[in-house]
């Protein structure tokens, strides 16, 4: 069956702008101040009212925020660091840009995220700091998590990068927590400027230095040719800081869309047998819904499913691969099937539906009755 004709493609993802964005995009050109300018720290300012933290670095992605934060941290060649092998990839290959190593542990099967109890198991000798991903918008288990960090001196860098909006049972904000923690912008995040992140510190003192790494190294006089220590170009230009600007405005409307989207879902694939929806919030965990991501029942053949929703006009992807199965990571590493198979289980079932604050009671319908026909 193919989509039916006049019906429009429902894709995976999809930005909410508009006018405001246009506005603050156009004020920025005319400012001539395209880069180090002031949108820069007006957004950072936004952004830590906004989560309720102090210290934020506007960076050029999350991958460059979790490359800053481990330096912050401290980390050296040939040190381990516990994180999970159900991530997107960038959690892991922050750690071999430094000459540091993943310890994967596996996840827990409800939430996905880290097992607290597996990244006890993984510290060994060489281990310095955990490294938790907040996978999907869900909160992972930091209170157990900082306690194993404080019972065996470790550092943590939180992965926040889906998880803006998100909240701990404990009531603190996800990435407010007073770790190193870092959060990504890419269009389909619930906040987009389009490339983009931001690194929260713990100090004053960490994000001047993550500032001046952040561009190349210069002084904290921004003298021109004065770098006193290695750095990168990991700057955030004040185009895209016009953009998080106008898109704070309309974060939390954006998140509660996201949440109706979400609720819609739940409600119309409830019932169909087999399928594994997200798991609900529970003990005052509050998900931020990022994607929508379904484990399908087991001996689905998920790439034809693909294939035939992509038939009948709707997105979906495979969301995620099991980092330590990737080909590079088995030939670096050695990695084999087996060493996770709570990750592997999940990553050979999971399924991303369209989703974005945009989609329609309608839109959602559609999707979910053409999966559930296929399911059965």
């Amino acid at each position: 069956m193919s989509a039916a004709e006049g019906e429009e493609r429902i894709p995976l993802a999809r930005p909410v702008t508009g006018e405001r964005e246009e506005q603050m995009l156009i004020e920025t050109l005319h400012s001539g101040l395209l880069s180090l300018g002031p949108r820069v720290p007006e957004f950072e300012g936004a952004l830590g009212r906004w989560l309720g933290a102090e210290h934020v670095s506007a960076v050029s992605s999350g991958t460059a925020a979790l490359h800053l934060a481990i330096r912050a941290a401290g980390i050296e060649a040939g040190d381990e660091v516990v994180t999970s092998p159900f991530s997107f990839v960038a959690s892991a290959n922050c750690l071999l840009y430094e000459n540091a190593r993943p310890a994967f542990c596996d996840i827990d099967p409800r939430t996905l995220n880290i097992d607290p109890e597996a990244a006890a198991a993984a510290v060994g000798a060489s281990t310095t700091g955990l490294l938790p991903v907040h996978i999907f918008g869900y909160p992972a288990a930091m209170p157990a998590l900082e306690r194993l960090a404080a019972d065996r001196g470790l550092w943590i860098v939180e992965d926040a990068c889906e998880a803006l909006g998100a909240v701990h049972g404990d009531g603190k904000a996800v990435g407010a927590r007073g770790n190193l923690a870092t959060f990504g912008f890419y269009p389909n995040k619930q906040l987009a400027t389009g490339e983009g992140g931001a690194l929260v510190s713990p100090s004053a003192e960490a994000k001047g230095r993550i500032d001046s790494e952040r561009n190349q190294g210069r002084a904290p006089d921004m003298g021109w040719l004065d770098h006193d220590r290695l750095g990168f170009n990991y700057r955030l230009s004040d185009l895209a800081c016009a953009l998080g600007l106008a898109q704070l405005e309309r974060l939390d409307r954006m998140l509660a869309d996201r949440e109706r989207v979400a609720g819609l879902y739940g409600e119309a694939l409830g019932g169909v047998e087999g399928l594994d929806l997200p798991c609900p919030d529970e003990g005052g965990d509050r998900r931020s819904w990022f994607v929508y991501v379904v484990q399908l029942p087991r001996n689905t053949d998920r790439d034809a499913t693909i294939r035939a929703l992509r038939e009948r006009g709707i997105d979906s992807k495979p969301y995620l691969p099991a980092i330590h199965l990737m080909s590079f990571y088995r030939r670096r590493f050695g990695h084999r099937p087996g060493e996770f198979p709570v990750c592997e289980d999940v990553a050979a079932r999971s399924l991303a539906l369209p989703f974005h604050p945009g989609l329609t009671e309608g839109q959602v319908g559609r999707v979910s009755a053409e999966l559930a026909e296929l399911l059965h």
